[in-house]
């Protein structure tokens, strides 16, 4: 491992004169003991999943985790615990009740889970399948006056794909020398995906069938996607952010091959009807939104000004417990400021942990943060408060083990982190890139020109089987995996705590 590892991080870096860093042997001993051999990590990540169910922004569920993760950071010693707002959210959504069946031409379940704001019926609600043959919204007018009461489904013109490919998956040391070796001088070609193309114009029908639906008097629309197989259903928004959040249509998404049985069926005239049961609640009551954020307070009196922060988002998507996404991601970082408090560290700069809100929708509560404690508004850059952070960790993408980390183009920080995982070799970590990644909270500081990272995870299931899906539950998670980043995010929080210098800017 170490010399596969190695090898790349000397070619991306050579010509970058390292310093030595001081390397304390005897707390990373410390730490992986008790990282390893008396972990709480799973203790912790049961009571954001199973205890409490799914983390909707601004659901019961979301300020029940939230104020969980609170007391704890409180009861391990931390100060400043508290749910800190940062601006307007908006409405939130809760399922009450769920019920989707094909009653005709035969009984049967159907696997489904309703998109966030679908409005609800009025208790049971028996209604007739109407198949909507159309390619684009030209098509609609051939349905005018057609869907009062109807439950509309929209012809796909695919069919399922047999999978050949595992669901879980690690990298392999081919795969790990790629990112190492990665060039960001290097001309990108990037065609246009034809995927992208057909999922926009997809997704533009659809928008325009639901408000048909919505002017006529619909029941709803069933919906799926070519990853809706094997019992699992992809399930996320079902209207696009804003702060007013009106009920819309009632949106289903539904396994595949469920879709394409009543597509089947209509096609051969056969009559199909559901019965569909949906409650919900729009929370209004309180619409500002909320981070948790608590802190190890620094000692040193040059450097307890100075902040080492780490994070993960805590809200979720409502088809299960958000467990790989992204409570994984929340209970590692807990369990790295709970290491710290086990092992009495006093550090030189005070350490600061935020779970995000809002993430699933845009980053907004890394964004307002960033905006509202370290951003000069005339220069969108980092102001004077920002200059105090040396660095934020982020940890966002489901429960596979750390193997590296993204540098960000960051290409300073590369020769410091690449001594901080020579502890780690043994335990597969140790590959550094340059290649951005996105799609999570580090991005609202690397925005204005902070140090801010995501570490390289194994894939595990993430993209394949779980990521906003109903299958993100508990029993997806990976135990080892999990110790195993916790203690290596808590010696690089040490380290970067402890270091004379903070850590360099791009």
């Amino acid at each position: 491992m170490r010399k596969t590892f190695i090898i790349p991080f000397l070619f991306v870096f050579t010509g970058t004169i390292a310093q030595q860093e001081k390397l304390d042997t005897a707390m990373m001993a410390k730490i992986r003991d008790e990282g390893l051999n008396h972990s709480q990590v799973m203790e912790i990540v049961f009571n954001l999943t199973d205890a409490n169910g799914p983390r909707l922004m601004e659901s019961p569920g979301y300020f029940k985790a939230a104020n969980w993760a609170k007391n704890k950071l409180a009861f391990w010693g931390l100060k400043n615990a508290n749910l800190e707002p940062w601006g307007k959210w908006g409405k939130g959504w809760e399922l009450e009740k769920y019920y989707l069946a094909l009653t005709s031409p035969y009984y049967k379940p159907l696997i489904g889970f309703p998109k966030t704001f679908s409005m609800g019926t009025q208790g049971l609600t028996h209604a007739e399948v109407l198949l909507l043959d159309i390619k684009d919204s030209t098509g609609l007018s051939a349905y005018q006056g057609q869907l009062k009461n109807k439950m509309l489904l929209i012809r796909r013109a695919d069919s399922l794909i047999l999978g050949f490919q595992p669901d879980a998956s690690r990298y392999n040391d081919s795969d790990l020398t790629k990112l190492a070796a990665y060039d960001p001088k290097a001309p990108v070609k990037t065609p246009p995906s034809r995927a992208t193309e057909v999922f926009l114009a997809s997704a533009r029908l659809l928008a325009q069938v639901k408000k048909m639906a919505i002017q006529e008097g619909a029941l709803g629309v069933l919906t799926s996607s070519a990853k809706n197989t094997d019992g699992t259903v992809f399930v996320q928004n079902g209207i696009p952010y804003n702060a007013e959040f009106v009920p819309a249509c009632n949106d289903i998404s539904i396994s595949l091959e469920d879709f394409f049985t009543l597509q089947r069926l209509l096609e051969h005239q056969i009559p199909v009807s559901v019965d569909l049961d949906l409650q919900s609640k729009i929370l209004a009551d309180d619409q500002q939104g909320y981070n948790v954020t608590a802190e190890i307070p620094g000692t040193d009196k040059k450097l307890k000004d100075q902040l080492v922060m780490i994070g993960g988002h805590l809200d979720s998507w409502q088809g299960s417990t958000g467990a790989t996404d992204n409570a994984a991601g929340s209970a590692v970082m807990l369990e790295v400021v709970r290491i710290l408090k086990a092992i009495d560290f006093k550090p030189r700069r005070t350490i600061r942990i935020a779970l995000w809100g809002g993430e699933e929708t845009g980053l907004h509560g890394s964004k307002n943060y960033v905006k509202n404690h370290f951003t000069d508004t005339a220069t969108k850059k980092y102001n004077a408060a920002g200059d105090q952070l040396s660095v934020y960790f982020n940890l966002d993408n489901g429960s596979g083990k750390i193997r590296g980390i993204y540098l960000q183009g960051n290409a300073t920080a590369g020769p410091v982190f690449a001594q901080w995982f020579e502890p780690f070799h043994d335990l597969g970590a140790a590959t550094l890139t340059l290649q951005n990644t996105g799609g999570t909270d580090h991005l609202s500081f690397d925005a204005i020109g902070l140090p801010a990272f995501q570490f390289i995870q194994d894939p595990l299931e993430y993209g394949s089987r779980t990521h906003h899906s109903n299958m993100d539950s508990y029993d997806h998670l990976s135990a080892p995996d999990m110790k195993q980043a916790a203690t290596i995010i808590a010696t690089f929080v040490y380290n970067a705590a402890q270091r004379e210098e903070k850590i360099p800017r791009k």
